[in-house]
């Protein structure tokens, strides 16, 4: 603190910007093999209410499609907006995610990518 008693407020150094929760998730498993991620991500899927979603149909379901947020969009099945209950899946505030629509939009990584060359959201 200053002498005034007010906090000095230090602004970070260009190229000193702090990871978020998600970039930092993205650090850890940067490093690990299709083996030890596939048991990493088992651990999410309990918790996964993709299958809850209104959006999530038969097809996604008879293909085990979930966890739309890190695997990215359907496949073959969803391709009709039904509503989205993204924001309020557990996995959410543990993973960092900023976005939402995962089944049609792509997983966080992809939007954040689309959203970093265009500057703008993802319609």
């Amino acid at each position: 603190m200053e002498e005034s008693g007010k906090e000095e407020i230090v602004e970070p150094e260009k190229g000193d910007e702090r990871m978020d929760k998600f970039e930092e998730m993205m650090k850890m498993v940067k490093g690990m093999s299709p083996a030890e991620l596939t048991k990493e991500m088992e651990k999410y899927k309990p918790v996964c209410i993709c299958p809850k979603c209104p959006t999530h149909n038969t097809c996604a379901k008879n293909a085990q499609e979930i966890l739309f947020c890190i695997t990215g969009k359907s496949f073959m099945c969803i391709s009709e907006d039904k509503g989205c209950l993204c924001p309020t899946c557990p996995n959410t505030p543990e993973f960092g995610l900023k976005n939402k629509s995962f089944c049609l939009k792509g997983a966080e990584k992809a939007q954040r990518y689309e959203r970093a060359l265009w500057g703008t959201k993802i319609p």
